[in-house]
């Protein structure tokens, strides 16, 4: 079983908002990272078969995407999953089971294993108005499961959930990629950390990097230092100059984390690198080659 995008393109105008994708994905959890505008949110339509590319395709298992049998096999949280607030999540749940074809027994056992499933059941009879922004998200997951989707694409599923909702999600969607392809789009690094088994880094349309978090963190894993500086002036030289990743008070001293091809200052010293470190290194603003 395998997703393929075959030289993915969606140009608008004159902007390439994804320039020439390919890359092949089977079951596991893909996390793509990118900053606000990489592409991600355009890609992840193409591959829901709702946006049309200019050029390429995208095939599951030789079925292109938008064709029926591609629907079948697929399930979708967008970042705005638009809800009936007046519903209950039960009511919700079996108005899409409708929508979807299943009788009404199966509709009813399916929407019973997936309130289970997402932490809902004891929410069921409420309406959809009163939930939390995390409970929200929760029913968008069961939503995008109702036929046990063999790919199941997230864009930005987590954004706006406090820490805690956000555990309990990231502990949900590590469960459902045992079985399927899962692509989680975000660009809250955490939730890359956590869950990912392959990491997608996206900037102006194009895969810059891919690889388990250890192999990506290899590319700059000599580029971060940490160095000492006299005041805030200090450091904010280095900040004109370098991608900054922290400034913090230790010991009544002021501490930069930067990256940078060479040392920056005599003395700074080399630091291992993080997956947040790799982010800001690749969508900081500042040139990681000055």
């Amino acid at each position: 079983m395998e997703l393929v995008i075959d030289r993915l393109t969606k140009r608008y105008q004159n902007k390439i908002a994804v320039d020439q994708l390919s890359f092949t994905m089977t079951p596991g959890v893909y996390g793509l990272l990118g900053a606000n505008g990489a592409g991600k949110t355009t890609l992840m339509r193409m591959i829901c078969g709702v946006l049309k590319p200019t050029s390429g395709e995208v095939k599951w298992n030789g079925l292109e995407a938008g064709s029926e049998p591609y629907r079948d096999a697929l399930g979708y949280l967008p970042q705005d999953c638009g809800f009936y607030p007046d519903f209950t999540s039960r009511e919700f749940l079996l108005y899409l089971c409708s929508l979807k074809g299943l009788t009404k027994p199966d509709a009813r056992v399916r929407t019973a294993e997936l309130l289970e499933l997402t932490g809902l059941t004891a929410v069921a009879g409420k309406k959809i108005k009163t939930f939390s922004g995390g409970m929200k998200q929760r029913l968008g997951i069961a939503q995008a499961l109702i036929n046990n989707p063999k790919i199941l694409v997230l864009d930005e599923p987590t954004a706006g959930l406090d820490p805690k909702e956000r555990v309990r999600f990231r502990n949900l969607i590590s469960g459902l990629g045992r079985d399927r392809i899962v692509l989680l789009s975000t660009h809250i690094v955490s939730d890359i950390e956590q869950i990912a088994d392959l990491i997608l880094v996206m900037k102006a349309g194009r895969i810059i990097h891919s690889g388990t978090q250890e192999q990506l963190l290899e590319t700059i894993a000599s580029r971060v230092y940490e160095c000492v500086v006299a005041d805030e002036q200090e450091a904010g030289r280095l900040t004109e100059k370098y991608p900054v990743m922290g400034v913090r008070q230790h010991q009544g001293q002021m501490i930069v984390r930067l990256a940078a091809e060479k040392p920056p200052v005599l003395d700074a010293v080399p630091v291992k690198a993080s997956l947040e470190d790799l982010y800001l290194y690749y969508f900081n603003e500042v040139s990681a080659d000055a």
